[in-house]
């Protein structure tokens, strides 16, 4: 499930854009960019995250910045359900971009309305640690231990490197709420984008 990785991106000069591929839009000016830019072109879904196409477009990515409803201390993700067991939503090609990306970079505040981002173990498995390179939060950048050679670019650059562990630390204690039992019925299951199921989410208490 975890894969081989692309080489390590390297950033050679100034970076622009001539072409957009545009898979869904979200507002009226995308479409209206869409319509009118010969530069913006759309695409299938298969054209963007199919995992048996060998062009498909997030295996071209450089870098991609993700979120994050959680990040566990395997750098696993969570974008599935809150902290509290709620679906939120499909996770909208997460897993897609950081398999493809040569960077993976999670973005996520410490915490949110009291609950932390950061925990031990995620609610729910949505992107495997072993495809997050980086989590950057408002303390700091934390590398994954898998990239050594993204860990010593970052110190050499000066930037604010410290541990996942030493992150979360510094994020307020979780509320206690009541977790599904073991058993209890499964209302959802995750699929990775291979097919296999990453995790299954199980009916909260009461």
């Amino acid at each position: 499930m975890a894969g081989s990785r692309r080489p390590s991106w390297r950033c050679t000069g100034p970076v622009s854009v001539d072409r957009l591929w545009n898979v869904q839009s979200f507002d009226l000016d995308a479409v209206d960019s869409y319509a009118n830019d010969p530069r913006h072109q759309g695409m299938s879904a298969s054209r963007y995250a199919n995992p048996a196409r060998g062009d498909a477009v997030v295996n071209a990515l450089d870098v991609m910045i993700l979120g994050a409803t959680e990040v566990g201390a395997d750098f696993d993700v969570n974008v599935t359900t809150g902290s509290d067991g709620t679906i939120m939503g499909g996770s909208g090609g997460h897993a897609d971009a950081a398999a493809g990306a040569r960077l993976a970079i999670v973005v996520t505040p410490l915490a949110t309305r009291d609950w932390p981002r950061l925990t031990e173990r995620v609610t729910c498995r949505t992107s495997p640690g072993a495809h997050v390179d980086a989590v950057v939060t408002e303390a700091g950048i934390a590398i994954n231990p898998r990239r050594a050679d993204l860990f010593e670019r970052a110190r050499h650059a000066g930037l604010p490197v410290m541990t996942l562990e030493a992150m979360r630390a510094l994020c307020p204690a979780p509320p206690k709420v009541p977790r599904p039992a073991p058993d209890a019925p499964v209302v959802a299951v995750c699929e990775y984008r291979d097919g296999a199921v990453i995790d299954l989410v199980r009916r909260q208490p009461g």
